[in-house]
């Protein structure tokens, strides 16, 4: 059986984990910015950081599962959702230095740690899609990636985060 409240919790999680990659890597950029860095040479130092952080909070949160997880099948289904959804999440932090680059009017592929992602990610999704759609189609699979890794994430951040927004904005009116 499936413990839908604690899946619910852990989802959760994965958003303002999600959240913590962007936002970091945002500030991260930014301050190293302010620092005088450029700013290719802050994403290369900002978002390999990151990527070790979030990969060790999934390894750690997917152990805490397995340690004290309510049933086996509640397990299986976080260890899943883990494991298809780590590569949005470690897209969060990418996705904050894309934004940068875009309003610094800088591209983005100059950064070797982008590179680098990108590479890596190809190198996974090219087998694939080639044995699926086959060959030719690994652009569109990396923006079909990239739309949704942010759609994602997105969408887990503002379900953690709505809630408490709503309480901090305080009761509705009551209507007359």
């Amino acid at each position: 059986m499936i413990d839908l409240a604690h899946l619910k919790r852990r989802m959760g999680q994965y958003g303002a984990l999600w959240l913590f990659g962007f936002a970091g890597a945002m500030a991260a950029i930014l301050v190293l910015g302010v620092f005088g860095a450029d700013m290719m040479a802050a994403a290369d130092l900002a978002l390999p950081v990151l990527w070790v952080a979030l990969g060790l909070a999934v390894v750690v949160g997917l152990g805490l599962t397995w340690a004290r997880g309510p049933s086996l099948g509640t397990s299986l289904a976080l260890t899943l959702l883990g494991l298809i959804l780590v590569l949005p999440l470690m897209w969060a932090p990418v996705s904050a230095a894309v934004v940068i680059a875009f309003f610094a009017d800088r591209s983005i592929e100059y950064s070797a740690a982008y590179a680098g992602f990108r590479i890596g990610v190809s190198r996974l999704l090219h087998p694939l899609s080639e044995a699926v759609f086959g060959p030719g189609l690994i652009q569109l699979m990396w923006s079909a990636f990239q739309v949704a890794a942010s759609v994602v994430g997105f969408l887990s951040a503002l379900a953690n985060l709505w809630p408490r927004l709503r309480r901090l904005l305080g009761p509705e009116p009551a209507q007359v």
